[in-house]
């Protein structure tokens, strides 16, 4: 069915290429803004995408390859949006605390808050390679199609971006999500 959609879009039919639009931007966007963690951000590349997509469908050479092909138009939009405009974080300093005998639910938000300040020091490349992989659930293989970059590039990119994470969470020798510490 995408296919013939892709098809139709191709030759200047505008009422597929919004069926095509539908059943595509949801997921455009939720890639988009786990790369930039900023709504607005995602909310600009996912229509930048879209639109390079509706411009560039004729050239489009095989019609089953489109969700790849948009997703590599997409991530190259992350690319260029992560680039510009980088706003200022807030960088809070957690303090120490004893460990509590009784376990502290605002540990789990706090382990959230880490991991998202771990991720927005990820490149955008780590980012889109984690997402994919991660959140989409893309093999690697298919990543290094979609980015047009080597299958060792993808694994590199996954593993610095899995070890920075990690050290994120196990700061200073102290696994923060189990409260031990670390050899």
């Amino acid at each position: 069915m995408t296919a013939a959609l892709v098809n139709r879009a191709r030759h200047g039919d505008e009422l597929a290429f919004a069926e095509l639009f539908a059943m595509h931007v949801d997921r455009c966007f939720a890639i988009a803004y786990r790369i930039l963690r900023d709504v607005e951000r995602a909310e600009d590349a996912t229509q930048q995408a879209l639109l390079l997509a509706w411009r560039d469908l004729p050239q489009l050479r095989d019609a089953d390859r489109f969700e790849a092909w948009l997703q590599r138009l997409l991530i190259n939009q992350c690319y260029q949006m992560a680039g510009r405009n980088r706003r200022w974080l807030a960088h809070i300093r957690t303090l120490p605390m004893e460990t509590a005998v009784e376990p502290d639910h605002y540990l789990a938000i706090e382990d959230r808050e880490i991991l998202e300040h771990a991720f927005t020091t990820l490149s955008p490349e780590q980012r889109a390679v984690v997402v994919l992989h991660h959140h989409v659930g893309m093999p690697l293989a298919s990543i290094a199609s979609t980015l047009g970059v080597p299958l060792g590039t993808v694994k590199s990119r996954l593993h610095y971006a899995t070890r920075l994470l990690r050290a994120a969470l196990t700061e200073d020798g102290h696994d923060r999500r189990s409260g031990k510490w670390t050899a």
